[in-house]
């Protein structure tokens, strides 16, 4: 029964994708959902994005793990959000642009908006192979199937609906299965406490130190900074954030669905760690981030498994997803086009983002069976963006306040992005903040030199 509801499910995604093919005529259709999203549509399809593989089965094994505190890995993501609604996405849906490289190449000319593309494109492929093998992960242990077999069937229906209805039919789907988590989520908790006999007793079977907040001895305040510059930030300026607040009908429902999705992920911070550290309680002896489908498989009815199986899969997919538009998109729109086929018809345009559609969902697979980790796959993926991005990104809105130049901001990106990537490579995890604030260093001070160079 829990196998023919996952079918079901695939059937009705790629149903939709369908539907939406049939809608799709132009580029801004495709692109943006012709920029029509009224506020349940873009805060439940935001929702559905953050809520990925990351905040599912890898949150749940950093509260197997670590206890209490592996709720910073989306809380951090809800104060970037909240502050990306505040101060920012008025300004970002006022562009009424396709990506966010297109912001920079506005702020800084078409030499940054080319880096930045590539940047993204590298980050973000790592990002949807994380989401890939979370999914791989969920089913692999529920249905007893080969991993990568289950990894590559996801892969194809996610690509197959994405290809088919564009951003049309990714807003959709979505919310359809973000309002999906929500529920199962919601319900997963009780019975998992209820399990356990309850918060007083999985304290005495964890002890204290896994109800300790903010830090504790599993997770150190150089942790904490290190998850709010390096995962934080990327939700004050993501690519596949601001595709969503494009899509948004107007500036103030784009700013709207980014505070009260920021608000809706807090609880939903410790409801999933709490179903971590329920599984740490009943299964001692299995590897963290198997923690949440072990608990689907152990103690739901059936019927109710293939529910919440359903709902994560929505988790990862509806991340993935956006990563593989935008990836696409980016693609396209920033690099294709415009130093191949400046006049390019809105036709081939559609065509070709198709194709790297697939294209990109073939490479996110097959990096997905190499990589293996969920957090590790998405900390390299955030880790590159981030020390190279994020500084240019947000501080290009105040480009003519602070004196910024073109200059500054592609070494801060080469410099910055380079740097974290390398550092990675050779397993130096502390590259990543060094990255990121040289990043912001080489902005402001290479901006300076440079005018001074040119007077």
């Amino acid at each position: 029964m829990d196998f023919a509801i996952v079918i079901t499910y695939f059937l009705i995604l790629i149903f939709i994708g369908s539907r939406s093919f049939r809608v799709v005529k132009n580029v801004n259709s495709f692109f943006v959902a012709d920029r029509g999203g009224n506020l349940f549509l873009i805060a439940g399809s935001l929702f559905a994005t953050v809520i990925g593989g990351s905040s599912t089965v890898g949150m749940a094994g950093l509260g197997y793990k670590n206890g209490l505190v592996g709720a910073w890995w989306l809380l951090v993501g809800a104060i970037g959000l909240f502050v990306l609604g505040i101060f920012l996405a008025e300004k970002v849906r006022g562009y009424s642009l396709y990506t966010l490289p297109e912001i920079l190449e506005k702020h800084y000319g078409r030499e940054a908006k080319f880096i930045a593309s590539g940047l993204i494109v590298i980050a973000w492929m790592g990002i949807i192979a994380g989401q890939i093998v979370a999914a791989g992960k969920i089913l692999g242990i529920i249905l007893n199937i080969s991993p990568s077999l289950l990894m590559t069937i996801i892969a194809f229906v996610f690509t197959a609906y994405t290809l088919l209805g564009g951003q049309h039919s990714v807003v959709r789907t979505d919310t359809i299965q973000g309002l999906i988590i929500i529920a199962a989520i919601l319900v997963s908790v009780p019975l998992c406490l209820n399990k356990v006999g309850g918060v007083s007793s999985m304290q005495e079977a964890l002890g204290t130190g896994y109800f300790s907040f903010p830090v504790s001895e599993h997770f150190t305040w150089k942790a904490l900074i290190t998850y709010i510059f390096l995962v934080g930030s990327t939700y004050v300026v993501g690519p596949d954030i601001y595709s969503r607040l494009f899509c948004a009908q107007n500036e103030k429902t784009a700013k709207r669905a980014a505070i009260i999705t920021s608000l809706t992920l807090v609880p939903f911070s410790f409801i999933i760690v709490i179903i971590g550290m329920s599984a740490r309680v009943l299964f001692p002896q299995i590897n963290p981030e198997t923690a949440f489908p072990t608990m689907i498989n152990h103690i739901f009815p059936t019927g109710l498994n293939g529910i919440v199986i359903a709902a994560l899969l929505s988790a990862m997919m509806s991340s993935a997803d956006t990563c593989l538009l935008t990836t696409s998109t980016i693609i396209s729109v920033d690099i294709i086009k415009p130093i191949f086929k400046p006049d390019m018809t809105e036709k081939k345009l559609l065509m070709l983002s198709r194709f790297f559609i697939a294209l990109i969902g073939i490479i996110s697979l097959i990096l997905a069976l190499k990589v293996k980790g969920i957090i590790s796959s998405l900390l390299l993926g955030y880790t590159v963006y981030t020390s190279g991005l994020v500084f240019p990104v947000l501080l290009g809105f105040y480009k003519d306040r602070l004196r910024l130049n073109k200059e500054g901001a592609i070494l801060a990106m080469v410099a910055g992005g380079g740097l974290a990537l390398s550092g990675k490579l050779m397993g130096l995890s502390d590259f990543g903040l060094y990255g990121f604030f040289l990043s912001g260093f080489l902005l402001i001070v290479g901006s300076r030199l440079m005018a001074v160079v040119r007077k």
